[in-house]
């Protein structure tokens, strides 16, 4: 069997532990440091704690180590990455290539996105190299990934939901060139989303004060069969910045679609165990959602960006169709409660109330002001919805069967799941003989079948008594419940799914002779690295540079002329050279339309 893989966020523990809950067969969080999310570092303790849990199940905790690391760092970075895979850490997903130079034991290396894993080409050659998975860029046409899933053997895991970065990953320097403040140290100050005056070769604006960046968040819900047989093995959800209810509810939604894919047909399974059984349903557009779509996946095309608001705007309710004094009311029918959030834009600028009071079809919001006749409103804060998954009482549970076996003189309870793991709990002690065989047993499995709020649900309880029937008390059976209960859960904890760790083909050559500055090689670890798989040059990485004047700060295959309607492979003559504007930084436009993708330049001001 195949196994797949649902890969989710997690900020912290308790957001590992709900994200397991819901039905994640892996999660990924930041360690105490070298995370490209600096917002979310966690302790190795609390990475630890994370591992075992997921374990129980059979699932994986992934630890990121995403950035790139100074020369100063590299001791601490292997301290840290061995400790991690030490403690039980399944895999390490990083981008700098001095990982692979550290010595690290027992390590399973995945490359990162931020490894700008685009061509096939790269993809193959990381696989040869000792890592055993390679993160797709999340710019890339079903094609594109295609002929990358043909082109290697180790695993591929791609993005399915949640926010895009307009660059190519890792080949953003846009927030560096601003400060020194960068996308590959997790300190990303998040550019793409500001306002930027279009300005064409002429001197006129074009578009002004818009959010000509920033693209809307990925959803490939209606995907995953197709992803699936192209041969990705895992699919991830972006968010490890996320609160925990978007981690329940986005979880849980693309768990119930793996579910019916694996379903519809052969030789896949999931990759972890558990039942898991949810008390809402899921809705991926009541937690935080830029109007998701398949990105650029079916193919590149206009109406990727929302040039009014980088945020999240939530779901359609309506547009206003009446009003009076201090009320409105909309002209369908929508579910609104008090507490909830709605938003609009006005005059291309987003605005938003929280509702005080809905009667009889009348909403009343906490104020009015900005709403007229007329307007598109959006929920983008369901206070219902948000209390249910909160309040949530989702449980994932190891389906076992307890077996009381022995004799007057002794009791052996055995538990066994589904995998065929057993732990065992005994005592030695004489029992009467009970004189109601079958009143003794039906005793005996009302004890032995309640689960006491454990991890686990007991689906059966069989006897297999040599001679007479002993009667045990309901204490003592409990007893031996609760103890084969707890020696199950801490050796399933202990097992560590096996782990993928793949060899470094020291032959095989880069597909470049000569690597420049974007691939940002930062430290001698990663330098000896290209070096012995045949580089002849190596630039100083971008990030070392005081200066980025001049330079490539992004690549991307989202095309502005594209989305504003003035594609040049359609005969477009707005005049060139195109520049973004904000405040007093300048941006230049470059535009290679062989292979449909755009440059963006800092220029001198």
């Amino acid at each position: 069997m195949k196994k797949l893989e649902l890969l989710a966020p997690a900020k912290d523990l308790a957001t590992a532990r709900a994200a397991i809950d819901s039905g994640a067969d892996a999660v990924y969080m930041g360690g105490p440091t070298l995370g490209a999310r600096r917002g979310a570092t966690n302790s190795l303790e609390d990475i630890r704690e994370a591992a075992r849990y997921a374990h129980l199940f059979g699932a994986r905790l992934y630890m990121t180590m995403n950035t790139i690391v100074y020369e100063h760092e590299l001791e601490e970075a292997q301290r840290i990455a061995q400790k991690a895979i030490d403690l039980g850490v399944d895999a390490l997903i990083v981008q700098d290539l001095a990982y692979t130079r550290m010595g690290l034991r027992n390590a399973e290396l995945h490359a990162s996105t931020q490894m700008y894993n685009a061509s096939p080409e790269r993809v193959a050659f990381l696989g040869k190299v000792g890592f055993s998975r390679i993160v797709l860029e999340r710019g890339l046409t079903a094609a594109e990934m295609r002929e990358i899933c043909n082109a290697t053997e180790a695993e591929i895991e791609v993005f399915v939901h949640g926010a895009i970065c307009v660059s190519g990953s890792g080949r953003c320097y846009m927030s560096r060139s601003l400060s020194f403040r960068s996308g590959n140290r997790g300190e990303c100050s998040q550019p793409c989303r500001q306002t930027y005056d279009l300005i064409d070769g002429n001197g006129k604006t074009i578009r002004k004060g818009q959010h000509l960046l920033s693209v809307r968040d990925l959803d490939l819900s209606a995907h995953i069969g197709e992803l699936v047989d192209m041969g990705a093995v895992s699919f991830k959800i972006e968010g490890r910045l996320k609160d925990e209810a978007y981690v329940r509810n986005i979880t849980a939604h693309y768990s119930q679609l793996l579910n019916r894919v694996i379903a519809s047909r052969e030789g896949y399974s999931r990759a972890s165990r558990g039942r898991v059984a949810l008390d809402f349903t899921p809705s991926p557009s009541k937690t935080f959602t830029r109007s998701g779509g398949d990105y650029i996946f079916s193919g590149k095309r206009p109406s990727l960006a929302s040039f009014d608001t980088p945020k999240a705007m939530g779901e359609p309710i309506g547009k206003v169709a009446k009003m009076g004094k201090g009320w409105f009311t909309l002209d369908k029918k929508a579910t609104l409660s008090a507490g909830d959030g709605i938003c609009w834009i006005e005059g291309g600028v987003l605005r938003g109330t929280n509702i005080n009071k809905v009667d009889e079809g009348r909403i009343f919001p906490n104020r009015m002001e900005g709403i007229s006749l007329g307007a598109h409103l959006f929920r983008n804060y369901d206070k219902h919805f948000y209390d249910t998954i909160l309040n949530s009482r989702t449980r994932r549970t190891l389906p076992i069967t307890l077996t009381l076996s022995g004799s007057t003189n002794r009791l052996r309870l055995t538990a066994t799941d589904e995998c065929g793991t057993t732990a065992e709990a005994e005592l030695h002690q004489a029992f009467d003989i009970a004189s109601k065989p079958e009143v003794a047993f039906g005793s005996m499995r009302s004890s032995l079948g309640k689960s006491g709020g454990s991890v686990f649900d007991i689906v059966d309880v069989v006897f297999d008594f040599e001679g007479e029937v002993p009667f045990v008390p309901a204490g003592v059976a409990n007893g031996l419940r609760r103890e084969v209960l707890e020696r199950l859960e801490e050796q399933l904890r202990e097992q560590l799914p096996p782990r993928n760790i793949a060899t470094e083909d020291t032959e095989v050559r880069y597909p470049q002779s000569h690597i420049g500055g974007d691939h940002n090689v930062v430290n001698s670890l990663a330098r000896k690295f290209y070096e012995e798989h045949g580089v002849e040059r190596i630039d100083e990485g971008y990030d070392t540079l005081p200066d980025l004047e001049g330079v490539d700060v992004m690549r991307t295959p989202y095309c502005l002329r594209r989305e504003i309607g003035h594609c040049l492979r359609k005969g477009s003559r707005l005049p060139e050279p195109l520049t973004l504007v904000h405040g007093t930084e300048h941006y230049l436009l470059r535009f290679d339309c062989k292979n449909c993708m755009m440059y963006v330049t800092k220029r001198k001001n």
